[in-house]
């Protein structure tokens, strides 16, 4: 049996779906109530009280760690009995360790169980398209500061398939894969997918660095965020490099943002 954890997340959802597609038993946790789909049980945990994480990870093999709560040893010592586990970190931790102390945080605490691990460092999602779907439905424009600098970034779906490869499979103890899409690409470059994808012209919107940082306060600390706007828009090289790494694993390049904008359309529309 595997435990997914972040079960309704961009990742977890997918995760789950792939892993019982693949006809594994599977245990999605989330904080909240979630419908999951046949052949997965729920359990409503907290990754910030490890305990109550103990009943769903009773006769697990397998874990999927997502970056929560703030004690990783406490969550790990519930996780004792199972063979593997998967941390979905940030390529923040290795690339700005300082801005990036909680994924740093959890990985060191995933190196010292004791336990069979694997680290998953994706940089930016597609999916943070989704902070422009209001924009997009209602005046058809999007906002970014940065505008023409390019980010290889990655959709969770190839994320969630790459963390069932791991989970199932042996050969990857000790590994850290860094993740990404397969091509960089700008904020003005994605808005224009995104209008493709609905047969119209969506006005891409540039924004000034505070106006960002502004927004972005809203929901996220400040350190984070300063950490974000130097990756958004003085990225290091490190941070510009296409990986090998979903197509080292899934034997297949990862998908385009154009995918993934026509994947999602409904949210635009």
């Amino acid at each position: 049996m595997i435990v997914v954890t972040g079960a309704t997340g961009n990742v977890g959802r997918e995760l789950v779906n792939a892993l019982v597609a693949a006809g594994e038993r599977v245990t999605a946790v989330s904080r909240n109530s979630a419908e999951v789909p046949d052949g997965a049980l729920h359990h409503r945990a907290d990754l910030n009280d490890p305990v109550s994480l103990r009943p769903a990870l009773d006769g697990a093999e397998a874990i999927f760690l997502l970056v929560a709560g703030d004690d990783p040893h406490a969550i790990l010592k519930e996780a004792a009995g199972v063979k593997r586990v998967v941390l979905l970190s940030s390529q923040g931790a290795g690339t700005r360790p300082e801005v990036y102390r909680h994924p740093a945080m959890f990985e060191q605490a995933v190196r010292e169980s004791g336990l069979d691990f694997t680290i998953l460092r994706p940089g930016g999602f597609d999916s943070n398209a989704f902070a422009w779907a209001e924009s997009i439905r209602t005046t058809r424009t999007a906002a970014a500061p940065f505008g023409d600098v390019g980010l290889p970034t990655i959709d969770p779906a190839d994320i969630a398939e790459v963390a069932a490869v791991v989970l199932r499979e042996s050969g990857h103890a000790g590994r850290t894969y860094e993740l990404t899409g397969p091509a960089l690409t700008t904020p003005r470059e994605r808005v224009a997918a995104i209008g493709e994808a609905l047969g119209e012209p969506v006005r891409f919107v540039a924004q000034t660095r505070e106006e960002a940082r502004a927004q972005m306060l809203q929901v996220m600390p400040e350190p984070v965020v300063e950490g974000t706007l130097a990756i958004l828009g003085e990225p290091t090289a490190a941070e510009l490099a296409v990986s090998p790494d979903v197509e080292l694993v899934l034997g297949r390049a990862p998908r385009t943002f154009a995918h993934w904008a026509a994947r999602n359309l409904p949210a635009f529309r």
